[in-house]
């Protein structure tokens, strides 16, 4: 009997165990092309991002800094102030630049909250206020999980980051050479930077950019929307055994 126990036991031991579900982390997404960070490439480009307008003051004036350094630049906008502000909108369309989505109140992801409809809702705005699609999404905070990633993913959309080390967080206003140290210390080719078009009071944006597009121009970046980034994503080559 107490062989046939410590059999039993020795083959159950050796049956092989379920594999553990893969770690939902950022490699996770990113690998399956679900979410970007940033891109490979060995091109010298950069995406520029503006979240949480449009602003009829702040907007303006970062348009004629773009424009100024030729740069193009990708706007994440809340559909509450796009209905506010629709001369804005088509403003920044006519010069070239990309509007994407950011849900329609700047709605953190919680069970609360209707992100499906946040979405939906601003897409209906912008389709309305300039006749165009938008193709990207990022959710405020940079908060995600599965249920976003796969409610974007059923509305059509590219769910878009930044660049971990180019969070400026000027909507702390942390002050100018803070803002100015951070992108021009980290910048390389591929990344996304997040600025903020709209901030509750005075803004360091704009007087920040003031100093960093010039540099970057200075040293060879080219200054392009997310959508024209995504172009110059290096595939990586297949291991071959």
């Amino acid at each position: 009997m107490k062989i046939f126990i410590i059999l039993c036991s020795c083959l159950f031991l050796m049956q092989p165990t379920a594999s553990a579900a893969p770690k939902k982390d950022r490699a996770y997404y990113e690998t399956r092309g679900e979410i970007v960070w940033e891109i490979t490439t060995d091109e010298k480009v950069i995406a520029l991002t503006f979240d949480d307008g449009p602003h009829p003051e702040y907007t303006a004036q970062i348009l004629k800094l773009l424009k100024q350094y030729e740069a193009r630049a990708t706007f994440f906008v809340v559909g509450n102030k796009v209905k506010r502000f629709p001369d804005v909108l088509n403003q920044t369309l006519r010069e070239g630049h990309e509007i994407a989505n950011h849900t329609y109140s700047h709605a953190y992801l919680s069970k609360k909250n209707n992100i499906k409809k946040e979405i939906n809702q601003t897409e209906e705005l912008i389709y309305d206020t300039t006749g165009r699609r938008c193709l990207l999404f990022r959710p405020p905070g940079g908060f995600y999980n599965e249920r976003l990633v796969a409610a974007v993913r059923a509305e059509g959309y590219k769910l878009i980051m930044w660049s971990w080390q180019l969070d400026t967080k000027d909507w702390s206003t942390p002050g100018v050479n803070t803002i100015v140290n951070r992108v021009l210390k980290n910048a390389k080719n591929g990344n996304i930077v997040l600025f903020h078009d709209y901030i509750e009071g005075p803004t360091q944006t704009i007087a920040a950019l003031k100093i960093i597009l010039p540099e970057l121009k200075s040293r060879g970046y080219q200054l392009v929307t997310v959508s024209q980034l995504l172009n110059y994503n290096k595939a990586v080559p297949v291991k071959i055994d």
